[in-house]
């Protein structure tokens, strides 16, 4: 069984990814629940510093159906994360002075617990998406023709 919750397929598209780091999430107990039913979706989340403090902002996590009556769920709500005093000042030095955006690339699961990697990234251009496609797709067709001999050619 993976430990994988979500991936953020989107983030390596759309950025240049420079450093990966691993935090920690503060959750309620219904999103636990949901989480573990696979019910998270990291597509539009990103990470801002509030207070010298990092919070997950658009992580989408949807309330199942058997959630509890007292409780009313916000499945968009800010998270804390939890991260040493160190990297979340090294993080913000970056943020600050060099121009990059903190955002999630995966939730998973570590000794259970729920931990988010998230990254120091850089924008990309649209050419620079384009180059990083063909790329790709050359990479994928050398593989293809190194595989399957020479019969295309």
């Amino acid at each position: 069984m993976s430990s994988t919750i979500a991936l953020n397929r989107e983030a390596k598209h759309d950025y240049f990814i420079e450093e990966r780091f691993e935090a920690g999430i503060v959750l309620e107990g219904w999103e636990v629940k949901s989480m573990r039913a696979g019910r998270l979706n990291l597509k539009d989340s990103y990470v801002i510093v509030k207070d010298a403090e990092l919070w997950l902002l658009g992580a989408h996590i949807s309330p199942l159906l058997t959630a509890s009556t007292h409780i009313h769920p916000d499945p968009t709500r800010t998270r804390k994360l939890l991260m040493h005093r160190e990297q979340i000042n090294r993080m913000i030095g970056s943020v600050e002075r060099k121009g990059f955006t903190i955002v999630p690339l995966a939730m998973y699961w570590k000794q259970g617990r729920a931990k988010a990697e998230i990254a120091l990234v850089k924008g990309k251009q649209e050419h620079d998406k384009r180059a990083t496609i063909k790329e790709r797709e050359w990479q994928r067709d050398k593989a293809r023709i190194m595989k399957g001999g020479s019969r295309d050619v």
